[in-house]
């Protein structure tokens, strides 16, 4: 008997950096998933084949052992063991589990991957040991394995992987889920340059110390504009939108998070008649994205390629993580 579980990816549309020091990020569930299915093993290792990302292999008293792909891969799927071991601590299981990833959402651009996968994980393995999980304990357990990853995560990218749909972050206020009444199509671009949040949340860090009189009232700009955004987004005001998105990708380049590639992208999509282009995420290389009518969509997805990039073109779901026998 075996057990599978898909959750969405994400992409922020307003609140990148400042989310950090004040204001919301606004995060958005998208039709691209992660998918893992989970079976039981006669022992006590769980074993991760992981075809679209090259390597599988299993842990056994926490010591990763390669099958196929480098032995440092390990790392990327520690968050998994654990994710699986709080899961089955949690019901009270001693056992082994088989884990077979496979995944829409490209891996270390901001997409929310990680989380994605970390959330089916917890999900599978619950299903498969019937703990008949809440989607709160689901997110609380992937939580955990996301921990691996980021250290001091945020707990908003496995939320929208567990939850779907739209999501108001904020620091010290937490999380509020919301829905949006029809389908929003957005083309996402991927300059294929993997990137460090990390390294990005810090450069921008140091750029505040250094000219907090400059750099401060940017935040404080781009902490309201996240605001006015999802008010614009609710009312499906594409062009206010739009023009927010241009505005705020501009504060972005403006703090050093944006790169040439990223730009090409964007200035791309916006000449084949994108009403709104900016980066998503943290910067630094990965994803941007563009709000476009339904008729210019195609030309968007053809200028994002003619500028050298990988585009797809996504829909806002309402669907969060979701389970079923096999």
């Amino acid at each position: 008997m075996s057990a599978e579980a898909t959750a969405p990816g994400k992409m922020i549309l307003f609140g990148e950096h400042s989310v950090v020091y004040r204001g919301p990020a606004i995060l958005l569930a998208v039709d691209r998933r992660a998918s893992v299915v989970a079976s039981k093993r006669d022992d006590k290792r769980v074993y991760i084949d992981s075809e679209d990302l090259g390597f599988s292999g299993y842990f056994d008293n926490g010591e990763y052992t390669a099958v196929t792909g480098k032995v440092w891969r390990g790392r990327n799927m520690a968050a998994l063991e654990v994710a699986t071991r709080k899961v089955m601590a949690h019901l009270g299981v001693d056992g082994g589990v088989n884990l077979k990833v496979r995944s829409m959402i490209p891996i270390a651009v901001g997409l929310g991957s990680s989380a994605a996968v970390c959330v089916a994980t917890t999900a599978a393995v619950g299903e498969l040991f019937d703990g008949n999980l809440s989607k709160e304990k689901i997110a609380e357990l992937s939580f955990e394995g996301e921990k691996v990853i980021h250290g001091n995560p945020s707990g908003a990218d496995n939320s929208i992987a567990t939850y779907g749909g739209i999501m108001r972050y904020e620091r010290g206020v937490g999380l509020k889920r919301l829905k949006l009444d029809k389908p929003l199509p957005f083309v996402i671009g991927n300059t294929r340059k993997k990137r460090s949040t990390r390294n990005m949340v810090e450069g921008v860090k140091e750029l505040k110390d250094r000219n907090p009189e400059v750099v401060d009232p940017i935040i404080y700009t781009m902490a309201g504009l996240s605001q006015t955004g999802l008010d614009a987004l609710l009312r499906r005001d594409t062009g206010k939108l739009g023009d927010l998105m241009n505005i705020n990708h501009g504060l972005l380049t403006s703090i050093g998070v944006s790169t040439q590639e990223l730009d090409d992208l964007v200035y791309a999509a916006r000449r084949e008649g994108a009403l709104g282009a900016k980066l998503t995420g943290a910067g630094g290389g990965g994803c941007m994205i563009a709000l476009a009518e339904e008729e210019h969509l195609g030309m968007v997805e053809k200028g994002i390629r003619a500028a050298r990039g990988y585009s797809m073109r996504v829909n806002l779901t309402d669907e969060g993580v979701t389970t079923r026998r096999l």
